[in-house]
């Protein structure tokens, strides 16, 4: 689908079949490790969280996430070595922080930015997994979707602006859409990344 054209209708229709098509388009990548992180991501590591007596992510979490945000992505080989350089208990303290402060829009992003080789779109990826109502993952091509928006900022502002029209869009397509459906919608319309 073309970008912007799944943008431009609030049927629900096309919504629900683009996002029916999200696993499809995530193993059309061509990316061998990607289904199983994808699935790590969508069913374990959101129900991870369950199991904690503090909500929190590890040092482990972290990575994986990171890994799975790159594959479905760009990779940036730097940022995981960064990522991977970051103390585990200051992980951990730092998403205890984090997780405390949603359901405020910006706050938990920054938080968790505050890790070394983390920005919005890794910190958007893991509150999103913990609260899909409020906060979408924050990917390029999605944004490039979205109109008003202007060129791609890897800030928190722009990220507030991003994930207040995907809420708006959820929304609008009522039922059990959350946020993080409508990004994965978006990202599957377009058959995910480039190259």
């Amino acid at each position: 689908m073309a970008p912007g054209l799944l943008w431009s209708t609030s049927d629900a229709a096309p919504w629900r079949r683009a996002h029916a098509s999200y696993a499809d388009v995530i193993a059309a990548q061509g990316v061998p490790q990607l289904p199983a992180l994808d699935a790590w991501y969508r069913e374990e590591f959101v129900a991870g969280f369950a199991s904690r007596r503090l909500v929190h992510i590890t040092h482990a979490d972290l990575v994986r996430v990171m890994e799975w945000k790159m594959y479905r992505g760009v990779w940036r080989a730097p940022n995981l070595v960064r990522v991977k350089g970051n103390d585990p208990d200051e992980v951990m303290q730092t998403s205890i922080r984090a997780f405390a402060r949603c359901p405020h829009p910006t706050q938990p992003i920054g938080e968790i930015a505050r890790l070394d080789g983390v920005g919005p779109a890794t910190a958007s990826a893991i509150v999103a997994a913990l609260w899909p109502t409020v906060y979408p993952f924050f990917d390029e091509l999605v944004a490039a979707q979205v109109p008003a928006l202007g060129p791609v900022k890897w800030t928190l502002g722009y990220y507030a602006a991003y994930a207040e029209r995907l809420r708006e869009r959820a929304s609008t397509l009522g039922d059990t859409w959350t946020p993080v459906m409508v990004e994965q919608a978006l990202w599957a319309a377009v058959g995910g990344k480039a190259g």
